[in-house]
């Protein structure tokens, strides 16, 4: 079966003055309409990167991508820009992650909004304003015609991610990139936001791609988790099996590094030692070697020496991993690990 955006072996390098920053390194995943899948992993795995490559957002820079990026049946990276201008905004739309930075501080809010939704339909600035109004009251928005002409500074944190969103959305686009959209937001504000865009992905059949640092969200909001570390995927598959039967001792640290409310108050999380790589210099073999405790569990000199490929697990299903181990299950019983449970409407 033919996938609404299949990514191929993506590759993002950039060329500096030190080398080569291998940000995105041999990325491949698939995803359908009215599906979501979760992107996670530590800051500089390569997630933001992977996913404004397919955006065209590094067209002028030192970027030198390879690889495929099927959308709809084209592949975008063989797209000139002119032609990605008509896609941008209208079938791909993205949520960054600070809206006070993306949203300029000298128009209005709506005014914004309504030259996204200009440069893709032929309106007058009236029929905008008034989609623009209908936009703001869907993504809940208070008295959205009064709002219509504040700045993006009159708006509360919540209310501006709001208004990204409602920019995101009001050409209907068939996939949407949210790049970490409640980083900022309370926790409250957060519940919201996710609910919201789970409501527009049901009346609107949107594809998403959710990065995130926060598991709770991807067990609630995916339907595929991508593990992401120094610009590969480590763990790939259904988010029920990444989240309750990982195979990968990244994936594990991870969920080992969350804090759990139903344990006990004097336990303390067990973060990953170490820190992540230079994209830069990777060490050879498996890129998390050097932080793995269970790298001696192996036998020879595999992690040190030989990059694992990313392969189905003993439990199939399309759960892939990359990683030596040769019973990663028996190990992971013997992790004391949390349970990661979904950020449901009525516990938050």
């Amino acid at each position: 079966m033919e996938h609404f955006l299949s990514v191929e072996d993506l590759r993002v390098h950039f060329k500096t003055a030190d080398g080569i920053v291998k940000a995105t390194d041999g990325l491949s995943y698939t995803l359908d309409r009215g599906q979501t899948l979760g992107i996670v992993g530590e800051s500089g795995s390569g997630k933001s990167v992977s996913s404004s490559a397919i955006m065209g957002l590094h067209a002028g820079t030192t970027a030198q991508i390879s690889g495929s990026v099927w959308f709809d049946g084209v592949d975008l990276l063989t797209l000139s820009q002119a032609e990605m201008r008509k896609l941008r905004g209208k079938e791909i739309a993205m949520i960054f992650q600070d809206p006070l930075s993306a949203l300029h501080p000298y128009y209005s809010v709506g005014k914004q909004i309504a030259e996204a939704y200009r440069v893709h339909n032929s309106v007058t600035k009236k029929q905008a304003r008034t989609k623009v109004i209908e936009m703001l009251e869907l993504v809940g928005i208070p008295q959205p015609d009064r709002r219509f002409d504040g700045y993006p500074h009159e708006y509360s944190g919540g209310m501006r991610q709001r208004a990204m969103i409602a920019m995101a959305l009001i050409n209907d686009p068939s996939l949407v990139i949210a790049d970490e959209p409640t980083t900022a937001l309370d926790v409250t504000v957060q519940a919201q936001i996710l609910d919201l865009l789970q409501n527009l992905q049901k009346e609107f059949n949107t594809a998403i791609i959710m990065i995130t640092h926060d598991l709770g969200v991807i067990a609630e909001m995916a339907d595929d988790a991508l593990v992401m570390y120094a610009g590969r995927a480590v763990e790939y598959g259904p988010v029920s099996e990444v989240l309750t039967h990982p195979e990968m001792p990244y994936t594990w640290g991870l969920l080992s590094s969350v804090p759990d409310v139903t344990a006990d108050t004097d336990a303390r999380m067990v973060p990953i030692p170490g820190n992540p790589p230079s994209l830069l210099n990777q060490p050879p073999g498996c890129a998390f070697h050097p932080r793995c405790v269970h790298s001696s569990k192996v036998p020879g000199d595999l992690c040190r020496t030989t990059l694992p490929e990313l392969l189905e697990g003993p439990r199939g299903g399309g759960h892939l991993t990359r990683c030596h181990l040769a019973d990663p299950e028996q190990i992971y019983e013997t992790q004391v690990i949390p349970e990661i449970a979904p950020m449901q409407a009525e516990e938050r």
